[in-house]
């Protein structure tokens, strides 16, 4: 099909598809100089933005990465409680990585 004649409503969504979604958040490190990966300075406070539509604006300062990743994924609260039963399991056998 040519690009040309492509129909109004499935180019629309198709580039839906592409942008990026309002009410996405994301968090960037508040400290000197650069911006620099988040594991490298784990207690610098963290400026949580959000995006709504059409520009980021600011939600929150939260106080270290630990902070920012529990607000900007909510699930990640629940890893911390233990699972009643479980118990990892390991197969017979002496594989390299295992302790001897």
């Amino acid at each position: 099909m040519n690009p040309e004649d492509e129909p109004l409503d499935q180019w629309a969504a198709r580039r839906e598809g592409r942008l990026r979604r309002a009410g996405e958040l994301k968090a960037v490190t508040l400290g000197p100089g650069p911006q620099r990966a988040a594991h490298l300075d784990p207690g610098a406070p963290r400026l949580i933005l959000e995006w709504d539509g059409f520009q980021w604006v600011t939600l929150a300062v939260v106080d270290g990465y630990a902070a920012a990743c529990r607000l900007l994924d909510p699930s990640a609260r629940a890893e911390s409680v233990p699972v009643p039963g479980y118990a990892p399991r390991l197969g017979r056998g002496t594989g390299r990585h295992r302790k001897q």
